[in-house]
């Protein structure tokens, strides 16, 4: 029997509302996607419904915008796990960690919290755990203020007017006017520092991995303990695991 060609039709009709919803640096609205895509409106409104009932897309508390819904995260989320995809990412972290000598990590956002995605340890018998599928809290975090730092401004006011800013050391930052300062030097420096803010006696910097069309999608950070390192003398790998985060790029 031949193939319903509407079938095909829709399917990458619908395809092309997900990637342009995945891809976008924020919340799109359906009025956006109907002046992107050549795709009738009524079509995208009923193509939308579906995929929201799908738990495909969601929608911000306005009711207007959409984001990648929960089960569009895990489908993603299952496909950087696969371990066939994962083996590159691994030997670049192997890399990295050989040559500094000290935990390197993979980290994404995930809502508003980061997510501890892959790790390669320290052969160091001091060492800081943290387990992979660990989530960790943005503020006090090198990762998360970069987070913070690289996406765009109404994004992070919205996120900032929804976190607890909680004192998690005594070097913690917890003011929120004093957050922000630190967050746009960081986005000048596009690099991030944890120094003893998320646990006392652990320094971490970061730098951001970003996708093909300049959108940041996940962090490269090194992290040791305090005894072996400062943030200047783990300052001076910055260059390497800029050059390394290119190479994820690729991979991610």
């Amino acid at each position: 029997m031949a193939k319903d060609p509407s079938t095909n039709t829709t399917l990458l009709r619908a395809i092309s509302l997900l990637e342009e919803i995945a891809t976008a640096e924020h919340g799109i609205s359906a009025a956006d996607l109907d002046r992107r895509l050549d795709i009738p409106k009524p079509t995208i409104h009923r193509l939308l419904k579906q995929l929201e009932e799908q738990q495909l897309v969601t929608r911000e508390l306005d009711g207007r915008h959409l984001l990648p819904g929960p089960r569009l995260h895990r489908m993603a989320m299952g496909t950087l796990a696969n371990e066939s995809l994962k083996a590159p990412r691994r030997q670049l972290l192997e890399r990295l960690a050989g040559e500094i000598g000290e935990t390197c990590n993979l980290l994404l956002l995930d809502g508003h919290q980061l997510l501890y995605y892959d790790r390669v340890e320290t052969n160091w018998p001091v060492r800081i755990q943290l387990t992979p599928g660990s989530r960790l809290p943005l503020h006090c975090t090198a990762s998360g203020k970069l987070f913070l730092a690289l996406m765009p401004h109404h994004r992070r006011r919205a996120l900032l007017s929804t976190l607890m800013l909680d004192a998690h050391t005594p070097y913690t930052i917890t003011s929120l006017s004093t957050l922000e300062e630190h967050l746009v030097q960081i986005a000048r420096d596009n690099l991030s520092t944890d120094d003893e803010e998320f646990i006392q006696g652990m320094v971490a910097i970061a730098v951001p991995i970003f996708d093909q069309v300049g959108h940041m999608q996940a962090t490269l950070a090194v992290h040791a303990p305090r005894l072996r390192h400062s943030i200047e003398s783990l300052l001076e790998w910055a260059p390497l695991m800029r050059q390394i985060a290119s190479e994820l790029e690729e991979t991610l």
